[in-house]
């Protein structure tokens, strides 16, 4: 096929300037299109895949896979003119192993281990099954950051047949995936292994028993049940699963997957799924892995346990872009997820925006994560004001007022009004959320010594007449008043902060002071001091 076709309108030489990029992503499109040989599938499209298991509410975790796939697609869409599809596929077949701790009435789900998560009732009372609930969570929250994607669902696959070819194509292989599944168990574990698990007739439960004999031509394998009775069943139709690593390998060779991440936890696992899809007859998907992220404590976040952030919760403190770049920042480096990583985030997002529009070198935009996090589609606003910078005008001016935050920003960001420039919007918002809930309930304002006091008064009349000066102006004077009353630079700044906000950190002064303004940053200095 000619380059053309594959690269569309860009011109080798453009092509060659692109792959000097070195955005992870655009180096992982790069490989799909060397796996490929620059030819388009059989099928017609590059297809790529993120799973999702819906034993628990969905976490940024889970909403971290879908953004960094669509990150790598987008980037191949850069480079080659290939269709591509991206499907989000639940597992929604899978038996409940554990109640998850964030449902209510948990005790009265024991009844329902083992059942496939469809076939279970719905805890909150809105949806056809607990599955049910768990894959609206999910396609909700994708929907409103706008994901282009094809939610999938195991138990729809199962059941209208659309596995059964891959699936009596696997039972006629049954034999060399047990050769590759069975080193990896324990002996205790190896006795009883099977890769197909039949959905009890009786009772409806996937159930994990060894299988005595199987029927190719017919598709089907006999076992016994959990009452010894002897039974057999098509692995058709939904009346069989696959155990979740055999599940993996014919996924991908039944939808001839292009593109798989995963975390880190299923690395060890990557080469077992590649493995039974080979054995299958198909490629294998090129894969790559992200580290895992972790809650305040350094514990693996989860779905069950409910630890770590949630969605909405990122999104009650923070706009959404600052969200997709923690997803798009050191991939393979395990990283914190709660609440204190949020602020700073907001102003990294922040300051590559600004950086952003200041850069005039296309190949270096590229290189931005903000060209990956918006996909091309950049804000056209730059934004000059820090989160932490709102996050102190906010607890100078205690409100949770908007409106009254907007009059000092307006005056800052060159009359920005309320409802132009929705991440300002947002930004506000998450700021007065974030200061009531973590930042107002730790205030403790310091009661300054004699040296404290004198230099903090020295300041407010230093700068009373210094109305309509810029920020550095205002953060150099507030360096001089240090130095001249022999302040250690760092113990004179936590002394401004401590008396005047009640924190031991916070923003540059001198843009504290201009964004808050003159006179009232020296009512707040009498306020604090009793003058």
């Amino acid at each position: 096929m000619p380059l053309t076709k594959i690269f569309g309108c860009f011109s080798m030489d453009r092509i060659e300037s692109l792959l000097q990029v070195r955005a992870w992503p655009l180096i992982e499109a790069e490989k799909i299109l060397k796996k490929l040989n620059n030819k388009i599938p059989s099928k017609g499209y590059v297809l790529f895949e993120t799973g999702y298991g819906p034993s628990g509410l969905p976490h940024i975790g889970t909403f971290g896979e879908v953004v960094r796939t669509t990150m790598v697609r987008k980037a191949f869409e850069m480079m080659s003119d290939i269709p591509t599809r991206l499907f989000c596929f639940s597992d929604d077949m899978d038996g409940m192993r554990k109640i998850p701790d964030t449902i209510p009435n948990k005790e009265e789900y024991k009844k329902y281990m083992d059942l496939p998560l469809t076939s279970i009732p719905d805890p909150f009372g809105t949806h056809e099954s607990f599955g049910h609930n768990m894959n609206a969570r999910l396609r909700r929250f994708l929907d409103s950051f706008g994901f282009e994607y094809e939610f999938q669902s195991a138990t729809e696959y199962y059941k209208k047949g659309l596995f059964n070819d891959a699936l009596v194509h696997a039972l006629r292989h049954y034999d060399e995936i047990m050769a590759i599944m069975l080193p990896t168990l324990g002996p205790e574990r190896q006795a009883t292994y099977s890769p197909f698990l039949p959905i009890c007739q009786k009772t409806g439960k996937v159930l994990q028993v060894p299988v005595i004999s199987r029927d190719e031509e017919n598709g089907t394998i006999t076992y016994k049940d959990l009452e010894g009775e002897i039974c057999t069943t098509s692995v058709k139709d939904g009346y069989c699963k696959m155990q979740w690593k055999p599940d993996f390998g014919m996924r991908w060779y039944a939808l001839d997957v292009d593109f798989e991440m995963y975390g880190k936890d299923h690395l060890v696992n990557g080469p077992i799924y590649t493995k039974i899809c080979k054995v299958l007859g198909g490629p294998g998907p090129h894969q790559m892995f992200y580290e895992l992220f972790l809650d305040e404590k350094g514990e693996k976040i989860s779905k069950s346990k409910g630890n770590g952030l949630t969605i909405d919760e990122w999104l009650k403190y923070a706009p959404q872009e600052s969200l997709a770049l923690f997803m798009y920042v050191s991939l393979q480096k395990a990283k914190k997820l709660y609440f204190d990583v949020i602020p700073k985030n907001v102003d990294e997002y922040i300051m590559h925006l600004n950086a952003y529009h200041k850069e005039e070198n296309e190949l270096k935009r590229l290189a931005s994560p903000i060209h990956h996090i918006h996909h091309g589609k950049i804000p056209s606003a730059a934004v000059n004001i820090s989160y932490s910078l709102l996050l102190n005008l906010v607890n100078a001016c205690n409100t949770d007022n908007e409106e009254v935050v907007w009059r000092y920003v307006s005056k800052f960001c060159h009359n920005a009004k309320k409802g132009e420039n929705s991440l300002l919007d947002s930004m506000i918002r998450g700021a007065i959320n974030y200061y009531k809930d973590f930042v107002k309930p730790h205030l403790n304002f310091k009661t300054p010594n004699d040296k404290e006091r004198a230099a903090i008064l020295e300041l407010s009349s230093a700068i009373k007449d210094m109305h309509g000066e810029p920020a550095e102006k205002l953060q150099n004077k507030v360096y001089d008043i240090g130095m001249k009353n022999n302040f250690d630079l760092k113990e004179w700044f936590k002394a401004l902060y401590g008396v005047l906000l009640g924190s031991s950190q916070g923003p540059r002064f001198g843009s504290f002071i201009e964004l808050y303004g003159i006179d009232e940053t020296i009512r707040m200095i009498d306020g604090r001091l009793k003058v």
